[in-house]
């Protein structure tokens, strides 16, 4: 669906901000690509959806150079911008009618069906964008990337400005999607959507990629093998952490109650500081 090939970009002549980045996306693929400002990704994002040009190396969509294909590639990709793109003085209605009207009919998605899925405040539909809270916003921004049925959806920071609730019900819509066979490729700050959404993730900093792969081998590989045991004994509660192959011969300390085993692996934002030396902020 994706595939990159040595991609170089410079914004001025001799300062490079990405440094011959190579990789690929499988079509149905969630791809999390993740890295603190200043990194890369959001310049990548944008030659990708073709946003920027001037760039060395290959990138390939759908199998084919994007360059000069801008028109026949908007019909197919779907985007969510960090910064919600929309009219402030128009409605949510006249926004998503307007964003439509660049698709053939037969390819657009039901707009009031798309409002009911994302949750949107039906008092606030025909009231102008300006007298949104952020959260509405990129609701009426996600209704706008998801209108085309695009076969491929970029989506930046989707749950930027969300309240819990609103987070987990775009993570659901992004993995109906993906059910659906689109493929998503993600930017965000947000551990722990990559955790939850991606099936593998880039860690990016400072123009390079640092490493690929599906976010539990990454917490494998990196694991110091050790678990964390609460329990009570003689009415006192204690806390003791073992190496795991300790367990296969059963728990040798006194207790009178396990109260919890975790096991101490690493979170996503522990490897990524781990590969890349920063942290995402």
């Amino acid at each position: 669906m994706i595939a990159v090939e040595n991609l170089v970009f410079a914004y001025r002549q001799q300062i490079q901000t990405l440094h011959g980045l190579t990789f690929s996306v499988a079509p149905g693929e969630i791809f999390g690509f993740l890295g603190p400002n200043g990194s890369g990704k959001s310049t990548t994002q944008k030659i990708l959806t073709g946003i920027l040009s001037g760039y060395d190396g290959i990138v390939r969509l759908f199998g084919k150079p994007i360059n000069g294909r801008q028109k026949e590639l908007q019909e197919k990709i779907g985007v969510l911008f960090e910064f919600p793109y929309l009219y402030t003085n128009l409605s949510a209605l006249d926004n998503l009618n307007y964003f439509a009207s660049f698709y053939p009919a037969e390819q657009r998605r039901s707009i009031d069906e798309l409002l009911d899925m994302l949750e949107f405040k039906k008092d606030f539909v025909h009231k102008p964008v300006s007298s949104y809270s952020k959260g509405m916003r990129q609701r009426i921004s996600m209704a706008r990337a998801l209108q085309s049925n695009p076969k491929l959806l970029f989506l930046d920071e989707p749950t930027s400005g969300l309240d819990p609730q609103g987070a987990v019900l775009f993570r659901k819509i992004i993995e109906e999607e993906r059910k659906k066979g689109t493929t998503v490729f993600l930017t965000t700050h947000n551990m722990m959507d990559a955790d939850l959404l991606c099936d593998r993730v880039a860690f990016i900093a400072d123009g390079e990629i640092k490493v690929i792969d599906t976010p539990k081998k990454l917490k494998e590989k990196n694991s110091n093998h050790q678990v964390e045991i609460d329990y009570l004994y003689q009415r006192k509660r204690h806390m003791t952490v073992i190496e795991m192959p300790r367990l296969r011969a059963g728990i040798s300390f006194p207790y009178d109650e396990i109260i919890s085993i975790h096991s101490k692996e690493p979170t996503l934002e522990d490897i990524f500081i781990q590969y890349t030396g920063r942290g995402l902020l």
